[in-house]
């Protein structure tokens, strides 16, 4: 039986919007900023739960030389959190330095994840809906704090991708991934 495209689609944006709005009713801030929260929530939720499945003798595992290594790219996106909100007035908090190389224990890996999507979130509760569109400078470009915020979400969905496919190749498959025990 023949489905048609546009149920398909209606299906797919269903979806993803309903988690969205769900977010909205239970005290979320709604428009960009509530989207924006709700998608750190999902990428957040997926990145900690695929750190804490992949065995941490698979940490060190990189696909080539010079790549990052498994903890490297969660260390990566955690980072990221705290550097880019840097680009609309945000002060991260103190860190040494090099902790994408330095830090490859699985649970303080978990835990630096945790708190950047926990500090990321914070932050963004903070931005008023009227500074959305206020200048701010990323990599030395003009652009504004709402496409900052939006580069912030995209960086966190690129390296889960990446990160699913580390996991992948190591024989880890991604928990929310799972059929549930007892369903068919």
């Amino acid at each position: 039986m023949r489905i048609a495209k546009w149920a398909v689609a209606f299906c797919c944006v269903a979806l993803f919007i309903m988690p969205l709005r769900a977010q909205e009713k239970q005290g979320t801030p709604g428009g960009f900023r509530g989207d924006f929260l709700a998608q750190v929530d999902d990428v957040g939720k997926k990145l900690v739960s695929l750190a804490e499945a992949v065995p941490q003798e698979k940490y060190s595992w990189r696909p080539g030389e010079g790549v990052r290594s498994v903890s490297e790219v969660f260390m990566h996106v955690g980072g990221g959190s705290y550097f880019f909100l840097s680009f609309i007035g945000v002060k991260p908090p103190a860190m040494e330095r090099g902790m994408e190389k330095s830090v490859t224990d699985r649970a303080k890996v978990v835990q630096y994840l945790k708190d950047s999507f926990a500090f990321a979130k914070k932050s963004v509760e903070n931005v008023k809906d009227e500074d959305l569109d206020k200048e701010a400078v990323m990599f030395g470009s003009k652009t504004t704090v709402r496409n900052v915020l939006f580069t912030l979400a995209l960086h966190m969905h690129e390296h889960l991708g990446q990160s699913i496919a580390y996991a992948r190749t190591c024989g880890v498959v991604p928990p929310w991934s799972m059929p549930e025990k007892g369903s068919k």
